[in-house]
């Protein structure tokens, strides 16, 4: 084996997901066939849950502005402004962090933490027998010529057109692309800001300032035809649409570069094959709103990369991976649904301003606007940790369940002894945590077998958060990736059999 997992591709999800492998033990390569960054960024920033994600590895200081990150707490769904702070801890996400910022962040932790990041090297071929033997072996062809490389697994995190699931034999269901939108980093203009989108009779349109005499703008002509993946746009066919739906000439401009996205939606049919896995864009495709997809990935990388390191290490069985599949399948579900949505009341022109009306009049509910800001923020994502404890696609509770069971644990200020922390200081090493609140010894004994697995954590939170975060639990334990995978008053309630499902036998057994 030349590693335990291969990755594929070195954008914000690989990269991601290369250090998440490290945490938890695992011999990673990661390969990109551009034979350096691009250094450009269709990603302006991520969700308010990517944003915990990078709290919860102690990564928010590397973006320079550490944990006072400029987040906007007023978003949007399909282009109709409201706050997100109606729900609690929720924001629209941190903006104006480019993705080669983001990339460029995670580059250096996952190196730091020995990642053998390749650049210049394109997957070619995978070898049969991937689906049902002992290691993934690719064809890669580099500078230096062709080669051949093996692993334990294989995860393409290689994009939308992605070459590791069209390889794999992995369907990829879901709709044509109906238009063709613009994107630009614009020069010598002077603009003003459109940060959550202008829609106006003939189309919508954004811009943002990235830089000193640089702005970000998207332009959304209505009737602009869907285009193939390999033709070109200019600067002139952006600036002609940007005249023609605002009515303002920025021809005199330049750019520092243009593409086009659509809103092709597409969902692959499996996140696992054998010994082929997929994360990211090369899992699903959408329109892009709110910086999603981008978050989206970071998510994938989070839940699949603690779960792989311990199969490849031998911490837990292979049977720990079909969760992988199960859970983030239905948020990339939900995912497109709401994409999807917004995109019919953003874009839908003249046909869809009874539906922005309606959805205007809704979000002055606190009911609607919790929920809308719990999909666009993807704080509402709710695991079925249990086999039963969620009976709907999002997790919903079912009769009796913790309200924590599958939700991420939020940011909690802690005292223990050894002085002041939070749950997300916790969880900068990557591994689990059972968290006693209640200085039960009988927990901390029980989960004495996944000693190295699972920090033990005795510390006491405010009678607030003890009330209105933890309800009542004694004892909490949770995933590396942050969600609640138990919650009891003692060990008697069925932790071991926790400990066992999501971390592997103890040690002994």
């Amino acid at each position: 084996m030349d590693a335990d997992v291969i990755v594929v591709g070195a954008g914000p999800t690989g990269l991601m997901l290369a250090g998440e492998l490290r945490l938890g033990g695992a011999d990673v390569i990661v390969l990109d066939k551009l034979a350096e960054p691009t250094g450009q960024s269709r990603g302006l920033g991520f969700t308010a849950r990517a944003m915990e994600i990078f709290d919860q590895r102690g990564l928010l200081p590397r973006f320079g502005q550490g944990e006072t990150l400029e987040i906007s707490p007023v978003g949007h769904f399909g282009g109709v402004q409201f706050d997100f702070t109606a729900l609690e801890g929720a924001h629209f996400g941190a903006r104006g962090i480019p993705q080669s910022q983001t990339e460029a962040v995670l580059a250096a932790w996952a190196a730091e933490l020995g990642a053998d990041i390749r650049h210049g090297c394109e997957v070619l071929a995978l070898a049969d027998g991937f689906e049902d033997g002992d290691l993934a072996e690719v064809t890669v062809g580099t500078a230096e010529g062709v080669r051949r490389l093996r692993a334990r697994y294989l995860v393409g995190c290689d994009g939308g057109k992605s070459t590791v699931r069209k390889l794999a034999g992995i369907g990829f269901p879901g709709t044509e692309a109906t238009r063709a939108m613009f994107l630009a980093d614009v020069t010598g203009l002077d603009l003003k800001p459109r940060y959550l989108g202008e829609t106006l009779p003939n189309g919508m349109v954004m811009a943002a300032p990235l830089k000193e005499g640089v702005h970000r703008i998207i332009v959304c002509p209505h009737g602009a035809a869907a285009r193939s993946a390999d033709e070109q746009v200019t600067f002139e066919e952006v600036a002609k649409a940007w005249e023609h739906i605002t009515g303002e000439d920025i021809s005199s401009g330049g750019a520092e570069w243009v593409s086009f996205f659509s809103d092709a939606t597409r969902q692959a049919a499996e996140y696992r094959r054998g010994r082929v896995l997929l994360a990211g864009d090369a899992a699903h495709i959408h329109l892009p709103a709110g910086g999603q997809g981008l978050s989206t990935g970071v998510q994938d990388a989070a839940n699949l990369g603690w779960k792989l390191a311990a199969v490849v290490t031998g911490r837990a069985g292979e049977d720990l991976l079909a969760t992988y599949h199960a859970e983030r399948h239905l948020v990339g579900r939900r995912l497109l649904m709401n994409t999807r949505a917004q995109g019919m009341v953003f874009l839908g022109g003249d046909p869809a301003e009874p539906l922005r009306r309606i959805l205007t009049e809704l979000t002055g509910y606190d009911v609607v606007r919790r929920h809308l800001a719990g999909v666009v923020s993807h704080l509402d994502i709710r695991y079925d940790v249990t086999d039963g404890a969620g009976d709907g696609e999002n997790g919903e509770d079912a009769a009796g369940a913790h309200p924590l069971l599958g939700r991420r644990l939020g940011k909690v200020p802690l005292t223990g002894p050894g002085g002041e922390s939070d749950t997300f200081r916790l969880l900068h090493a990557g591994r689990g945590v059972l968290l006693d609140l209640a200085g039960d010894r009988a927990v901390r004994e029980a989960a004495a077998g996944w000693a190295g697995r699972v920090d033990v954590v005795t510390a006491t939170a405010s009678a607030a958060d003890r009330g209105a975060v933890f309800a009542g639990a004694g004892a909490v334990l949770v995933r590396p990736d942050g969600h609640v995978a138990w919650t009891g008053t003692g060990a008697d309630d069925g932790l071991g059999a926790a400990l066992a499902r999501w971390f592997g036998a103890p040690a002994g057994d």
